[in-house]
């Protein structure tokens, strides 16, 4: 897993380019609190090695918790800035500090 930023300086936002290798898995998904944990409009797209590839625009100097929605599982980027625990989830979200 990882995550490029690249920070624009006409804009106040930052490009996040998240790739999740997941050769198996049919659908990939970054859900957070971005996008109000919603999958819709953030699928990745599957490349032809496997690897799923999806860049947003985000608005910098804010944190985010965000997760993987992969074929219907959450799992967390092992590359996150830190984890935080979520009482509504029950358990760690990666955290993206821009």
């Amino acid at each position: 897993m990882a995550i490029k930023k690249q920070y624009l300086k006409s804009k106040p936002v930052c490009k996040v380019t998240f790739t999740v290798p997941a050769e198996e898995a049919k659908k990939v998904a970054v859900v957070g609190d971005f996008n109000n944990w919603n999958p819709k409009g953030s699928t990745l797209r599957k490349l032809k090695n496997g690897t799923f590839k999806g860049t947003f625009e985000l608005p910098k100097e804010n944190t985010y918790e965000f997760r993987y929605l992969v074929d219907g599982s959450y799992i967390n980027d092992t590359e996150a800035d830190r984890f935080q625990w979520n009482d509504y989830a029950g358990t760690e979200n990666a955290v993206l500090e821009l």
